[in-house]
C-alpha cells in the first residue's frame, strides 16, 4: 500500500469533524501521496482539523479547499477517498464523474481494514447503543489482559496507529454506511476489488428502520447492516431489538427469508454489575460487552477475568452526549443525550427514568424520513415535550410545544420544571438542520442549560 501511494494524487472528499478525514489525510501524506482535501463546509467549522494539518503544508504535497468542491479534483486524481457520511453515493454527481473517469473510490474504513486485515476484530453495529457497547467492550477486553484498540465510527482513525498495529483485538463500531462501503456491492460499484472482509465476531445491539436519507430505502439500510455477520464458522453474538414492532417492521422490510438476526439476549450473568450510568439499556449494553468478551476468549483461548471486566464496565463513566448528566439546579436535573438520533434510542433514554411525568423532553432536528409517532405519542405522559427543528410538526401531534430551536426550548423547559423534575435533550433525530453534528448540538444544550439555570430569575 505504501509503494502504491508514493507520488500518487489522492483526493479526500470530506475532511469531517470526527477525526476520520484528518487521520486518513495525515496517513496518505505520510505514504508520500499528493493529497487534496475538499469539503463543502466552511473553514470556521473545520478549524480544528485545519490547524492539525498546518504542519504538512510546507511539503508542497497538501492542498485544502473549504466551502466548495472543485469538479476536477474528482476526475484528475489517482484515488478518491470518500467520507462514508456522503448519502446515496451511487447517485452523487461528483462520484459518478470520478467513476466515469476511471478513478477508483475508497473510504477511510476500507483503508484501515486493508492495512490491519490480519487483526482479530469485533464489529459492533446497531440502530442505537453501538458507541457505548463498543466502549464497554474495549474496557472489558483490556481489563481481562488483552491488548485492544477501538476505531471505525467511534471517531479518529486507526491508520498509522502503532497501538492498532500492536493490538490483539480491534473493536470496530460500524455504521450502516461504513458496512456498505465494506460490501461487495460497494466494491463492484466503486471500481475496487472485493474486500471479502467479515469481523471475527459480530454484534448487533438492536435493529430498527433508520437512515433512509442515506440509503434511499429501509431495505437497503437493513441489508447493509447484514455486513456485520461473521464468515461461516466464526463466533458471533448479537442482541437484536427488544422492540417487537420494530423487529417486525425490519423483518417485513427485508423479507422473511432474509432475516439474519437473533433476538435472544446473550446468556451472560451480570452479578456484581453496578453501572455509573442508569438505565435498562445500559445494562443491555454491558451484557452484550461481556458476551463479546466470552466470544473473544473462545477465539483466542485466553481466560476471562470476569471480576476485572465487570469492575471496569461498572466504573465506565459513560460517553459525552449519551445520557450525560450535566448537573442539577434548584432540584432540576439536566441530561444531554444528543447522540440519540433515532426514536428507538430516545425511548431507551426515557426508560432510564422512573417517572415520565417528571421528564421534560426536548426532541427534534433534521428530517431523516423516519416515523417519529412513537415519540409524539408520549407527549401526554411527559411533563413536557418541546419540539425543535425540521420535524417539530410531526412531534406535537399529541401535544407539546413548538419551540423551533434549543435557544427557545431550554428556557421553556426550565420555566415549567419543578424540583424533582428532569430536563432531557434526546432528539430522536440527526442534527444537520441546525448543527454540524450531534456534538455541537449537545455542547450548545449544555451551555444553554447552564445559562438558564444560573439566570437571576431562577
Amino acid at each position: 500500500m505504501t509503494q502504491d501511494l508514493a507520488g500518487r494524487r489522492v483526493t479526500v472528499m470530506g475532511l469531517g469533524l470526527f477525526g476520520g478525514g484528518l487521520g486518513v489525510a495525515q496517513w496518505l501524506h505520510a505514504q508520500g501521496a499528493h493529497v487534496r482535501i475538499t469539503d463543502r463546509r466552511g473553514a470556521d467549522i473545520l478549524a480544528g482539523a485545519l490547524v492539525a494539518l498546518e504542519p504538512l503544508r510546507s511539503s508542497g504535497r497538501l492542498e485544502v479547499e473549504c466551502g466548495q468542491h472543485t469538479p476536477e479534483w474528482f476526475t484528475q486524481t489517482d484515488l478518491l477517498v470518500v467520507n462514508a457520511a456522503v448519502p446515496t453515493p451511487w447517485s452523487n454527481p461528483l462520484l459518478s464523474s470520478a467513476r466515469k473517469a476511471g478513478v477508483p473510490l475508497t473510504t477511510e474504513i476500507r483503508l484501515s481494514i486493508e492495512m490491519l486485515a490480519d487483526r482479530r476484530t469485533i464489529g459492533i453495529t446497531g440502530s442505537a447503543g453501538k458507541s457505548t457497547t463498543s466502549a464497554m467492550t474495549l474496557e472489558a477486553l483490556r481489563a481481562s489482559g488483552r491488548r485492544a484498540m477501538i476505531g471505525g465510527n467511534y471517531g479518529g482513525s486507526l491508520l498509522g496507529s502503532a497501538d492498532a498495529a500492536a493490538a490483539e483485538w480491534l473493536v470496530l463500531e460500524l455504521s450502516s454506511a461504513q458496512l456498505w462501503w465494506l460490501s461487495d456491492e460497494a466494491a463492484d460499484w466503486s471500481g475496487r476489488p472485493r474486500l471479502g472482509w467479515r469481523p471475527t465476531i459480530g454484534a448487533l445491539t438492536n435493529l430498527a428502520p433508520n437512515h433512509v436519507d442515506w440509503h434511499g430505502s429501509v431495505e437497503h439500510y437493513l441489508m447493509s447492516k447484514e455486513g456485520i455477520v461473521p464468515a461461516s464458522g466464526q463466533v458471533v453474538t448479537w442482541f437484536a431489538t427488544d422492540d417487537p414492532d420494530a423487529e417486525r417492521a425490519a423483518a417485513e422490510a427485508i423479507g422473511g427469508d432474509r432475516v439474519w438476526w437473533r433476538t435472544t439476549p446473550p446468556a451472560v450473568a451480570v452479578d456484581g454489575l453496578a453501572l455509573a450510568v442508569p438505565g435498562a439499556h445500559m445494562v443491555q449494553n454491558a451484557r452484550t460487552a461481556l458476551a463479546l468478551l466470552d466470544c473473544a476468549s473462545a477465539v483466542d483461548g485466553h481466560p476471562v477475568d470476569r471480576h476485572a471486566a465487570t469492575s471496569a464496565i461498572s466504573a465506565f463513566p459513560g460517553l459525552p452526549h449519551r445520557l450525560q448528566r450535566v448537573g442539577e439546579w434548584n432540584g432540576v436535573a439536566c441530561f444531554n443525550d444528543s447522540k440519540s438520533t433515532t426514536p428507538a434510542a430516545t425511548i431507551r433514554a426515557l426508560e432510564a427514568f422512573d417517572d415520565l411525568s417528571r421528564v421534560h423532553l426536548i426532541a427534534g432536528g433534521y428530517d431523516k424520513h423516519i416515523d417519529l409517532s412513537a415519540i409524539a405519542r408520549l407527549a401526554p405522559r411527559l411533563a413536557g415535550l418541546y419540539a425543535v427543528g425540521q420535524v417539530e410538526d410531526q412531534l406535537v401531534t399529541s401535544g407539546g410545544m413548538r419551540c423551533g430551536t434549543l435557544d427557545a426550548a431550554v428556557p421553556a423547559a426550565f420555566g415549567r420544571a419543578r424540583p424533582g423534575d428532569s430536563i432531557l435533550l434526546s432528539p430522536a433525530c440527526a442534527s444537520l438542520d441546525q448543527y454540524p453534528n450531534f456534538e455541537h448540538r449537545g455542547d450548545h444544550f449544555v451551555a444553554l442549560v447552564r445559562t438558564a439555570a444560573t439566570a437571576p430569575s431562577r
